[in-house]
């Protein structure tokens, strides 16, 4: 541990003497009992830090990982990537009929929506196809193995943001649900899905008065069958009004599928043969229809800003594809990014642990002084790379708009940085211009962080006072 000329007389109590390096009382006391902290604050294009504070202490990066994520894709893919989705036929078509199979080419596209889906088969109705005399094919081959990462919290699955990135997807994979409670005490909740969406949901949710014994502990799931069946469970208290819920779609491609198929049959568009899935890809046929997503520099902005796990996820698995040429998965896309940063970055990442894109999974691990080589890579190749800008702004955007630890200390504008949280984790990396003008790499890595029940109301207080007066003291050090 080194604290080098730290804040410069405002924190005082940081720097070094002799061999002895202080702790950083006056910010770990403001933190609860057994919190974990790694700090590392370096100004752009210095050679050493100036906290270095357990930088090479291996954490859980949650969504910072998604700087890790961004910086390969720009440099493999190019920021003008996009991903394409094609229908296309294996056959000629004579007197509107296709002669042939109808083949989806799903290509992991993490924006793609019904409406485009909807566009591109009237596309095939347009060209005077009414009938397809082969079957429904959905090409999934760009991805293979499992959609779910490993280190993945399975209590989460079922969660829009934790939809798994399989390589059909439409509307986010996330579909939504209005629960009404019962009037009786315990009484079945009813629900309602809308007829867009291809699946079928059951509830067996019983519904207690507020004040109930029964409602003190009350616990609500939902558990995913086969052929796109959903079962609502566990009890919630009585509401007036009806509940909106939503849920991620946990196979991706069986429901883009029927809403394929279901978007042929309002255009009439008949479907000889069954639907039929395809995991390996076989030689092209002539492109009927396609979609394309804006280019990957807006899809990582809107990753970032936002902090959009299948957005990383899917431009992850990408990248173990295109640089193997397999099917993508989380080891090809592991190995992949590893190997980008290190051939085209310099950047050796070690002993860090990648399981995802995300950040979601708790098998990543990374140390702060690794991140901050990716921020220094960053800020030196800003001009091309044009990165900094897609990161969240303190008090203007994406997740840091209503941070309130840098509202406090008056940071709006001056702080861009990559937020990462999870049960336990809150996590920052990013870059601040100081009042002298200087622009300084950070990198805040906070673990174990736990209140007691009774404390867990201040909990957002807490962090915010250790956050607005760190970065306050940062940003006035000279």
């Amino acid at each position: 541990m080194r604290l080098l000329n730290v804040f410069s007389g405002i924190a005082c109590s940081l720097v070094i003497t002799g061999a002895q390096a202080t702790q950083i009382d006056q910010y770990t006391q403001l933190l609860p009992e057994g919190a974990n902290l790694s700090l590392m604050v370096q100004k752009v294009g210095a050679s050493t830090p100036s906290i270095d504070y357990q930088d090479k202490q291996l954490t859980l990066p949650a969504s910072t990982q998604k700087v890790v994520t961004a910086l390969a894709a720009l440099l493999q893919l190019g920021a003008d990537y996009r991903f394409t989705t094609t229908i296309e036929g294996s056959g000629s078509v004579n007197n509107g009929v296709l002669n042939g199979d109808l083949i989806v080419r799903f290509s992991g596209d993490p924006t793609l929506k019904s409406q485009q889906v909807r566009s591109m088969v009237q596309s095939l109705k347009q060209q005077g196809i009414r009938q397809v005399s082969g079957g429904l094919i959905i090409d999934t081959s760009v991805f293979a193995s499992h959609d779910k990462a490993p280190g993945w919290s399975w209590n989460d699955m079922t969660q829009c943001f934790s939809a798994p990135p399989s390589a059909a997807i439409i509307d986010k994979n996330c579909f939504s649900v209005a629960l009404q409670t019962s009037k009786q005490e315990g009484g079945t909740a009813t629900v309602q899905v809308a007829s867009y969406f291809p699946v079928q949901v059951n509830s067996q949710v019983r519904s207690y008065p507020r004040n109930s014994p029964n409602a003190r502990f009350c616990e609500f799931d939902v558990t995913a069958g086969e052929n796109l069946r959903y079962t609502l469970t566990g009890c919630l208290t009585q509401q007036d009004k009806p509940i909106t819920l939503s849920f991620a779609v946990q196979d991706g491609n069986a429901y883009a599928a029927q809403i394929v198929k279901n978007e042929l049959r309002q255009a009439g568009i008949q479907i000889g043969n069954a639907i039929r899935y395809q995991t390996t890809r076989t030689g092209p046929g002539k492109v009927l229809a396609q979609n394309q997503s804006a280019p990957l520099h807006d899809l990582l902005k809107v990753m970032l800003k936002s902090s959009d796990n299948m957005i990383a996820d899917t431009v992850f698995r990408t990248m173990g594809n295109k640089q193997y040429n397999l099917p993508g998965t989380w080891r090809s896309g592991s190995s992949a990014v590893r190997l980008i940063l290190r051939q085209q970055a310099g950047i050796d990442i070690g002993n860090t642990v990648i399981a995802d894109g995300s950040g979601l999974s708790r098998h990543n691990l990374i140390s702060a002084d690794t991140m901050m080589q990716i921020l220094q890579y960053i800020a030196r190749n800003d001009s091309q790379l044009d990165f900094i800008s897609m990161l969240p702004t303190a008090g203007q955007d994406g997740t840091l708009r209503a941070r309130s630890g840098f509202k406090d200390a008056g940071l709006e504008g001056k702080v861009s940085a990559k937020t990462g949280a999870l049960q336990g984790v809150y996590n920052l990396a990013g870059f601040m211009t100081t009042a002298s003008g200087e622009k300084v790499a950070f990198v805040q890595f906070l673990s174990s962080y736990a209140m007691s029940p009774q404390d867990r109301s201040g909990r957002k207080a807490t962090l915010a006072n250790f956050e607005s007066t760190l970065y306050r003291d940062l940003y006035n050090s000279n």
